[in-house]
């Protein structure tokens, strides 16, 4: 019988950097059989490294492939094919390793409602292995920490999704994970709620918890990750720095609202793409967007161009690139439209 005592973790360091690797994964991939008994697809070879100490985001479209992708470096799915190493373990020669060293917070939580949230804790913490003074002694300091003081005695049916998402925080947490996974922290909540949980994210960063947390929300991406990968359709089509994968899209963006139907557009769009500032031109469903030098000076030459054309403007915009931005070069649709 499979014992942690007997498991060792192994370190490994990640590529290009002194740090220790949190997360490895080689060609990890997830088959399901559909209807019909036909393979679907949902996680098609990711390779990833994820560095020790700090945010991880996986940023996606909804049926991207992200949550898949996260139950299996949590050992709640067997991969299909591929090898990864969590925390030092092996996934999968290693299950009850990597578990003595992660803290898992899925999308719908798994608290007893009928349960107060510090008996949640509790109990939590007894299952890790806490011994009963102990248990009790990091439930109040999690409680106090993450300000449940005023509702940790009331049944957790009673709780509204901000707090509920704050009590499912202390209990990935009780048992000290080095590692916590994230799915989808803040779906649901309202803005107010959702700050406040970015805020205890980066303040578990701080004292040294990776975090490695799916998305589809751009600006939680943005704030929250030291590093991402976006992915799409099971694939990892980009990864790095938020500013990184901003500078892939180089230039600056004007967005204009026209109308793609209208038969003066082929002609205004030919007009605009052989301008020597014009980059890239990219249909939107909004009408089309172009990379542009300059863009404070190419502006007024681009609705030069587009009443030349005869072709009638309904919006124009002009802005620096995002990751929806990103996304949208890379797979040809917006990460908006599918989020």
């Amino acid at each position: 019988m499979e014992t942690l005592r007997a498991e060792t973790p192994v370190r490994t360091q990640a590529a290009g950097t002194g740090t220790s690797a949190m997360i490895e994964t080689h060609g990890l991939s997830k088959t399901f059989k559909g209807r019909r008994g036909k393979a679907v697809e949902a996680v098609r070879g990711v390779d990833l490294t994820v560095r020790e100490g700090e945010v991880f985001g996986l940023l996606g479209p909804n049926g991207a492939g992200k949550t898949t992708t996260m139950r299996m470096l949590a050992t709640l799915l067997p991969p299909t094919d591929g090898t990864a190493r969590v925390a030092g373990y092996d996934l999968a020669r290693q299950p009850a390793g990597v578990r003595s060293r992660i803290g898992y917070v899925s999308q719908t939580g798994g608290a007893d409602p009928l349960a107060t949230g510090e008996e949640n804790v509790l109990l939590q913490a007894r299952l890790y292995g806490l011994d009963p003074a102990t248990a009790r002694r990091r439930a109040h300091e999690l409680i106090e920490a993450l300000e449940l003081e005023s509702f940790a005695r009331r049944l957790v049916k009673t709780y509204s999704g901000g707090q509920r998402r704050r009590l499912d925080l202390a209990m990935g947490m009780v048992h000290r994970p080095a590692l916590l996974f994230l799915d989808e922290p803040t779906t649901g909540l309202d803005p107010q709620s959702r700050a406040r949980l970015w805020d205890e994210a980066r303040k578990l960063r701080s004292a040294g918890t990776t975090i490695f947390l799916t998305t589809h929300y751009l600006d939680e991406a943005d704030a929250l990750c030291d590093r991402l990968a976006i992915v799409d359709n099971g694939r990892v089509v980009a990864e790095g720095t938020p500013d990184a994968l901003k500078a892939r899209v180089a230039g600056d963006l004007i967005s204009l609202g026209v109308d793609t139907a209208d038969p003066a557009f082929p002609r205004a769009r030919a007009s605009l793409e052989a301008q020597p500032f014009v980059r890239e031109a990219h249909e939107t469903e909004a009408g089309l967007q172009l990379v542009v030098e300059r863009g404070d000076e190419a502006l007024p030459a681009v609705l030069r161009l587009l009443d030349a054309a005869g072709l009638p403007t309904r919006t124009v915009s002009l802005s620096r690139p995002t990751l929806d931005d990103v996304f949208l070069r890379l797979t040809g649709r917006s990460l908006r439209e599918n989020g």
